[in-house]
């Protein structure tokens, strides 16, 4: 195809950015599939009634994925607390801290998962219009080959029409697979947001009730 320049831009542009797209389609897909199978194992070992000393030694020292952060920040801010509490800080108080520091950890969790999802974000609605751009060029080039050669015939308009549709059509290849891979994987974070929050919630309760119990029976 013998493209203007300023389409042969518009496509490779397109091809980039729909490689960039698969890349983050194969890159979410693994890494929704990871956390979700890790927490799923840490649940199970946090549930199965293994003490939380043994299991922070264990998980939260050096926390791999975002439920052994969360339970990490909130077992370092119960800690904390439980010295300070030698001056004797109110059950309330701890509560507010640990729940202030599983916030904090669900926040950046969220964010460092949702990375790249703008990308994909912007692709979406903006490829098409790109792609027309590139539709738009190829019809002037036709006008203009027109004009110059004084004539209507078909080989004349054919390469500019075919430049436009191509462009059209690789607008549209890159700009689906990123508005729905952005649909997919935007519903996939928020059910495993919310499973950081209840996970959050119910860690952030025992260590309240563990706050209220007197010092020699804790954890």
């Amino acid at each position: 195809m013998h493209a203007s320049l300023a389409v042969k831009l518009v496509m490779a542009t397109l091809l980039l950015f729909s490689v960039i797209v698969w890349a983050i389609v194969f890159q979410k897909s693994l890494l929704l599939m990871r956390v979700n199978k890790e927490a799923s194992l840490f649940e199970e070992k946090f549930w199965s009634g293994a003490s939380l000393d043994q299991l922070y030694e264990e998980e939260g020292s050096h926390p791999a994925h975002p439920l052994a952060a969360i339970f990490s920040a909130a077992m370092g801010e119960w800690r904390r607390s439980s010295r300070i509490a030698g001056i004797k800080m109110s059950s309330t108080t701890v509560r507010e801290r640990i729940e202030q520091a599983i916030s904090v950890t669900i926040n950046r969790e969220t964010e460092r998962l949702g990375r790249n999802m703008v990308f994909l974000a912007t692709v979406g609605p903006v490829a098409p219009f790109i792609g027309l751009f590139g539709t738009v060029w190829g019809i002037m080039v036709s006008f203009q080959a027109i004009g110059q050669m004084h004539s209507t015939n078909l080989s004349v308009v054919a390469p500019g029409i075919s430049e436009a549709l191509f462009a059209t059509a690789i607008g549209l290849i890159t700009a689906i697979p990123a508005y729905m891979a952005y649909n997919f994987f935007s519903a996939g974070l928020s059910d495993f947001e919310e499973r950081m929050d209840a996970f959050g919630t119910e860690f952030a309760a025992i260590l309240s009730r563990q706050a209220e119990e007197p010092k020699s029976s804790k954890l």
